[in-house]
């Protein structure tokens, strides 16, 4: 039998690198479906006798935590298994209550007093808030209840955010696959840089990437059966179509046929062997059909530079997914099930307070203590102006980034961003930035921050050194913008 190999999380902790997804227990639900809770976790042993002893999940993911605690609870601790979860609260602000609440209902799940890693999703960057849960996090970490912090959907510039500011990070679930190349560019490097393991999911993108598939006449998107299909049909097409995706299908095909193997482990394999990834999730329908015995081969075989070779042709074909990681989630076009967010959140409050000013102004306040003292707003709206204060990388009395100053820029843009959306506007809107840093040894790392978050605007621009407030800014940021109203 073919061993599975292993990753170090943390210590102690150590996962099979091909982790069983059980996201799709929530599609088996949809529109009111039931199946059997027994049956499903029953069906976990399979993955656990051929040593993929890791199971990833999530709080929104149906009765998945509940189907893995009566799996726990059937093994009595005989096997040593791994559950991942997920914490994915709404957007808006964070207190440490929410946080308990959050970790006492996974552990009632999955009937154990200690997660072994809890990964958290922010729907938005724009409210600085999403730090205050990691923070929470930490402490509940030090506190024995979780095993480690994981994030998800994370791109490069936030996760170095959290880092830089001293959180201490074990993975970061992403899209990763041989057509969203995305996590190989600059995520992947920095995360293996700073000890931390990409898991990688959407590898075989709902299934698209298989036998069943080549050849086929390019489908109806809308009607597809799943949600995965429905997701990962928004992929195919936004990476150039039905056309170019069936040369990747070729090309992974003859490789298939090379090794043995099928066409989907040679995705799997391919994600696998880039620098970063700790492990592929694939995804399982519990006691409907398996696929262990072929994911098991993944083991058995290498791509040598030909494969690899064949692989990156059939890719240089393909339109890049848009953004960073993450992105999909955050920016249009959202490439989620239904193409917008609506099954994911209700709302997005404002970040910051506003409230009305003199002579029609409209004010936003993030709530520290230097703006009554010092007599500013973190912003100001008047008609379609928006004037941002300048901005540093602190949250509260916290200072965000460390001595990172692309952190700091970047968390400064966050609150920017923050401003201008609770006064109405978008960062698009933004037609002028200045820029002060306090050593100009910092410049480049600082303009390459701001190029990540306004390259496709082009805002005017000045970059000056200055004498900062406090020697451990490194940078602050002014933006004006000018909303167009629709």
């Amino acid at each position: 039998m073919t061993t599975i190999p292993r990753y170090t999380l943390a210590p102690g902790l150590e996962i099979s690198r091909v982790l069983t997804g059980l996201w799709q227990l929530a599609d088996m639900e949809r529109d009111g479906r039931v199946f059997d809770r027994d049956a499903a976790a029953h069906a976990m042993s399979e993955y656990v006798e051929r040593g993929f002893t890791t199971f990833d999940m999530a709080d929104h993911y149906g009765s998945a935590e509940e189907v893995a605690g009566i799996f726990r609870q059937q093994i009595q601790g005989d096997v040593a298994v791994q559950c991942l979860t997920k914490w994915v609260p709404e957007p808006g602000p964070v207190i440490e209550r929410d946080v308990r609440a959050a970790i006492d209902r996974a552990c009632a799940r999955l009937r154990t007093d200690r997660i072994d890693v809890l990964q958290f999703h922010a729907w938005t960057f724009a409210d600085p808030r999403w730090l205050d849960a990691l923070w929470y996090l930490e402490a509940e970490r030090d506190a024995g209840r979780i095993g480690a912090i994981g994030l998800t959907n994370v791109d490069t510039a936030h996760l170095r955010v959290a880092i830089a500011s001293g959180i201490r990070i074990a993975t970061n679930q992403v899209s990763g696959s041989l057509l969203d190349t995305r996590f190989t560019a600059t995520l992947a490097p920095y995360a293996l840089a700073n000890g931390v393991g990409l898991l990688c999911y959407g590898t075989l993108l709902g299934g698209f990437l298989s036998e069943r598939w080549l050849g086929a006449t390019e489908p109806d998107w809308e009607s597809l059966s799943t949600w995965s299909l429905l997701k990962y049909g928004r992929f195919i097409r936004a990476a150039g179509g039905w056309a170019p995706f069936q040369e990747l299908l070729r090309a992974a095909q003859g490789i298939a046929a090379k090794h043995g193997i099928s066409i989907a482990g040679v995705a799997s394999r391919w994600v696998l062997d880039q620098p970063g990834v700790a492990g592929v999730i694939i995804g399982a329908r519990l006691g409907q059909s398996t696929h262990v015995a072929d994911t098991a081969k993944l083991f058995s075989f290498t791509m040598d530079h030909d494969d690899h070779r064949a692989l990156a042709e059939a890719q240089s074909a393909l339109t890049a997914i848009p953004g960073d990681c993450g992105h999909e989630y955050r920016y249009p076009p959202y490439l989620t099930a239904s193409g917008d967010l609506s099954h994911h959140v209700s709302q997005f409050p404002a970040p910051f307070a506003t409230r009305p000013g003199v002579n029609g102004r409209t004010l936003a306040l993030s709530g520290t203590v230097w703006e009554p003292m010092a007599g500013y707003s973190r912003a100001v709206r008047k008609g379609s102006q928006i004037t941002v204060s300048g901005t540093t990388s602190t949250h509260g009395d916290r200072l965000i980034g460390g001595t990172d100053a692309a952190a700091q820029a970047h968390f400064a843009i966050d609150k920017i961003t923050g401003a201008i959306q609770s006064l109405g506007g978008t960062l698009e809107d933004v037609v002028r930035t200045r820029v002060f840093v306090s050593n100009v040894a910092h410049w480049e790392a600082v303009a390459r921050a701001h190029g990540e978050r306004f390259g496709h605007i082009l805002p005017a621009n000045t970059l000056v050194e200055a004498r900062l407030v406090g020697a451990e800014y490194l940078v602050e940021i002014e933006a004006d913008a000018i909303v167009t109203e629709s």
